[in-house]
């Protein structure tokens, strides 16, 4: 199960791959200052991850207007995600958690992806400033993408 409304948001520092190497992004870093939307997806490389960045990063405009960063967290390794990325045009800010420590500890581990290995579920989360979850949603399945317009209302509030 997903971690719920109003549960303070487990705070992580993941990797992600910029032009000059890795680079650590921790959540609290965004207290304070910005809402959080953290987007968590099974696996780069697949049709319906690729369609789900690719459409964030054409709207992007709309989170940041809600004064909000968005990231991506998947399994993958960040140098993986980062040619998915350049390859894909997707300018969404992507996390590792080659680990599993933080889809595990918000809740979203899906153990199966047909039958090969764990990876994230697809899972949205919106965190407030005060970092506390204002909004948290797991797919019913890895195929079906969140409800960005209840992800944009949680923003608004």
């Amino acid at each position: 199960m997903p971690l719920s409304v109003g549960t303070k948001a487990p705070d992580f520092t993941l990797k992600t791959k910029t032009a000059d190497g890795p680079k650590d992004v921790k959540l609290s870093d965004s207290f304070g200052k910005k809402q959080t939307v953290l987007l968590f997806f099974p696996a780069a490389f697949t049709g319906v991850c690729t369609q789900e960045m690719c459409d964030i990063t054409a709207g992007l405009g709309q989170y940041t207007g809600l004064d909000a960063e968005v990231y991506g967290i998947s399994v993958d390794s960040p140098f993986a995600q980062e040619v998915w990325a350049k390859q894909n045009s997707i300018k969404v800010t992507l996390l590792s958690d080659l680990n599993k420590t933080v889809t595990k500890a918000y809740g979203v581990l899906f153990p199966n992806l047909v039958g090969m290995y764990e990876t994230s579920a697809r899972a949205a989360f919106v965190i407030g400033k005060d970092g506390v979850i204002k909004y948290a949603e797991q797919t019913p399945t890895p195929k079906d993408l969140p409800n960005f317009a209840a992800v944009q209302a949680a923003l608004r509030k």
